[in-house]
């Protein structure tokens, strides 16, 4: 893998620990639409970083979940939980951004936070050994 791809790779997985912290910060204060929007990026920038290691992107959300599950979750390189957390996320993302009146409940959401950090570790995890071979 050529230089300046590892450091995407690299940049994307900090963004990723990044929009966690932001992320706990939103939920301590309420802000749960906001929070769920840093938890969907978190793992969005960990996607991005995973498929980098093998030369895929796309300009589209929806691409980077179709290569996700296509080129990872498909094959078991990740687990089909985390295709669902990331789906789950991806879907109520768009619900809390672009949707009316939706609200997140507080304790509907709270425990998203450790799967989506789960989702970060697992998938950085993965990064690793790709990027070793």
């Amino acid at each position: 893998m050529n230089k300046d791809i590892q450091t995407l790779v690299n940049y994307r997985l900090d963004r990723a620990h990044e929009a966690l912290e932001e992320a706990d910060i939103l939920l301590k204060n309420n802000h749960t639409n906001t929070f769920v929007n840093r938890l969907y990026y978190a793992c969005f920038y960990a996607v991005s970083a995973l498929l980098l290691t093998k030369n895929l992107s796309s300009s589209k959300h929806s691409g980077v979940r179709s290569l996700f599950h296509q080129n990872f979750v498909k094959y078991g390189s990740v687990e089909t939980e985390f295709g669902q957390i990331f789906d789950k996320l991806f879907d109520n993302r768009q619900k809390g951004d672009y949707a009316d009146l939706i609200r997140f409940d507080l304790n509907e959401v709270r425990d998203w936070l450790n799967e989506a950090q789960k989702f970060v570790d697992a998938l950085e995890e993965v990064i690793n050994k790709e990027l070793k071979n």
